[in-house]
C-alpha cells in the first residue's frame, strides 16, 4: 500500500474574481518548475481540506486546488446564485490563464469526476491528463439510487436519520422536499436539513463508517455550503444538456491519458458508472478497488491514487 506524502504548505494562494458576485480561493503547492495538476473537489460544495495535498509527490508537481464557487474560503459562502457547471467551467479556465499554464492535467473524485469530464470536454486542448474516481455523472438513476431509494437498503439506519427533517408525505420527492428547506430563510430549518443531508453523505462514503468524519460534516459551516449547492445542482440536473451528455461527448477526450479509479463498494457513486464510462471509453486505464467504499481516502483507493499521480 501507498501512503500519503508529508504534509506540506502552500507557496502561493490568494483570491480570483471570476465574477462581480464570486471570488474563489486558490492555493499552489510543491514544486513551483513541476508538472501542473489541478484538483476539482468533490461535492459540489466541498471544497479543499489541505491532506489532499500529500496524494502528489511535491518534487515532481506544481498543484493547484480551488474551492469551488460558494464554499471552502470563496466568497460568498453557501451561495447559490451565479453557481452551475458552467461557470464552475469557465472558472477553471480563468484560473489557468491567471496562473499562465498552458496545459495541466486534472485530477478529481466523485462530483470532482463530473466537472472533470465537463471541463475536458469543453477544453481538450488544455488537458494533459485525467485522473478520475468516484465517478459521478449527475444522471437520474444516480441521484434516485442515493437520495431517494437504493442506498436506503444498505445503510437503513443512517437513512432513518437522513428522513428525519422531511415529513412522512413529501418523502416521495426527497430532493424537493430538502430543496425547499435548504433554501428557507429560516436559518434553524436550513441548519437542521442541511446537517442530516451531509450526514448521510459521510455515513455511506466509506466501506467501514468512519465517526470522525460524520462529525465534520455535520459542522454548520461546512454542512450548510456542502448541502446548499449539492441539492442546488441536483434539482437542476447539474446544468447539463443531456442525460448522458458526459457519456456521449467521451470522443472529445479518447486521446488524453486517463486513468478510472473505482471502489467496488461504493454506495455514493456506484460502480455501474465507472463501468459505464469504461465501455464507452477503454482507452481510459480502468482500476476497481475491490475492498473500498467511495472515499479517497481508504486504503486500497489511497494507494491507487497515489499511483495514478506518480505514472502520469
Amino acid at each position: 500500500m501507498y501512503q500519503l506524502y508529508p504534509p506540506i504548505e502552500p507557496y502561493k494562494q490568494g483570491y480570483l474574481q471570476v465574477s462581480e458576485l464570486h471570488k474563489i480561493h486558490f492555493e499552489e503547492s510543491g514544486n513551483p518548475q513541476g508538472k501542473p495538476i489541478v484538483l476539482l473537489h468533490g461535492g459540489p460544495g466541498g471544497g479543499c481540506p489541505p491532506f489532499y495535498r500529500q496524494y502528489f509527490n511535491p518534487e515532481k508537481w506544481r498543484l493547484i486546488m480551488f474551492d469551488q464557487r460558494g464554499c471552502g474560503k470563496s466568497t460568498p459562502h453557501a451561495e447559490l446564485r451565479e453557481n452551475t457547471t458552467w461557470d464552475l467551467v469557465s472558472d477553471i479556465e480563468k484560473l489557468r490563464e491567471y496562473l499562465g499554464i498552458e496545459k495541466w492535467a486534472v485530477f478529481g473524485g466523485s462530483w470532482g469526476s463530473t466537472l472533470s469530464l465537463a471541463y475536458s470536454q469543453t477544453h481538450p486542448e488544455r488537458c494533459s491528463g485525467l485522473i478520475l474516481r468516484g465517478i459521478f455523472m449527475l444522471r437520474q438513476k444516480e441521484l434516485r439510487w442515493f437520495y431517494q431509494e437504493g442506498a436506503s437498503y444498505i445503510f437503513p439506519d443512517a437513512w432513518e436519520e437522513y428522513l428525519k427533517p422531511i415529513p412522512i408525505d413529501e418523502r416521495d420527492d426527497l430532493l424537493t422536499a430538502y430543496y425547499q428547506r435548504l433554501t428557507s430563510p429560516d436559518s434553524n430549518i436550513r441548519l437542521e436539513a442541511a446537517r442530516a443531508w451531509s450526514i448521510w453523505e459521510a455515513s455511506t462514503s466509506r466501506l467501514f463508517p468512519d465517526t470522525a468524519l460524520m462529525r465534520n460534516f455535520g459542522q454548520n459551516d461546512f454542512a450548510e455550503a456542502f448541502a446548499r449547492i449539492e441539492c442546488h445542482y441536483f434539482i437542476n440536473k447539474g446544468f447539463l444538456n443531456s442525460e448522458n451528455q458526459l457519456l456521449l461527448n467521451v470522443d472529445k477526450i479518447r486521446h488524453i491519458p486517463a486513468v478510472i479509479v473505482q471502489g467496488r463498494y461504493d454506495v455514493v457513486c456506484p460502480i455501474v458508472s465507472a463501468w459505464e464510462l469504461h465501455q464507452a471509453w477503454p482507452e481510459a486505464e480502468f482500476i476497481v478497488v475491490q475492498d473500498a467504499g467511495h472515499s479517497m481516502s481508504e486504503p486500497g483507493i489511497r494507494s491507487a491514487l497515489i499511483v495514478a499521480t506518480n505514472n502520469l
